[in-house]
């Protein structure tokens, strides 16, 4: 591991100094937030305008497409969290598993660049939000000691990925829509013969 990540691991750790608000605070992100984007996805999709449904979807995509990538390289690359090895404080339990890349910071992200690549751009004072509370999600994970920075930074770039991905796979996939019916594939009429 390198001397810097540690450092700032160290340095953004919670530990018995830090104030009982910033653990709350960081324990909101990590664990309750979530919940809450979650409720106002749904609420956008289910009262949303076509545009923002269009981004949701997109959005939506995305985190799936990010899970299966954040999934793969995990288990391609098996690091262990700061807990496995001994360092930090941790304020959540948390279970034995492959912490890079953070599946929270993978998720926050995807969801964040699948609105700013979905939204118009005067859309942008709340595309800026979801990018800053994507980051608050991952800077969570680190104060409560349950991901090293690295985690959450590729979890940050698998997300942004993801969301980059998909909409390429959605242009594709809609390209393809009109080209699916029985005329498509019906042969050609043969032309006329010339006399």
């Amino acid at each position: 591991m390198l001397s810097i990540e540690l450092a700032l691991f160290t340095a953004v750790n919670a530990t018995a100094a830090t104030p009982a608000g910033v653990v709350t605070a960081a324990r909101w992100l990590s664990q309750g937030f979530p919940i809450l984007a979650g409720l106002l996805v749904a609420a956008g999709l289910a009262f949303g305008s076509p545009r923002l449904r269009q981004a949701l979807m997109l959005s939506l995509v995305a985190v799936v497409v990010a899970w299966c990538a954040a999934r793969g390289i995990r288990a391609w690359v098996p690091m262990p969290r700061p807990g496995q090895l001994g360092l930090g404080v941790q304020w959540i339990e948390h279970g034995v598993r492959a912490g890079f890349p953070s599946m929270h910071a993978t998720g926050a992200f995807a969801l964040a660049q699948g609105l700013a690549l979905g939204l118009h751009r005067r859309h942008a004072p709340w595309q800026w939000l979801a990018f800053g509370l994507a980051a608050a999600v991952a800077w969570s994970r680190v104060c409560l000691g349950v991901h090293f920075p690295a985690d959450v930074l590729a979890g940050a770039l698998t997300g942004c990925a993801s969301a980059l991905f998909a909409r390429a796979l959605l242009r594709h996939a809609l390209s393809w829509r009109g080209r699916s019916s029985a005329y498509w594939f019906r042969p050609a009429r043969p032309s006329a013969r010339r006399t």
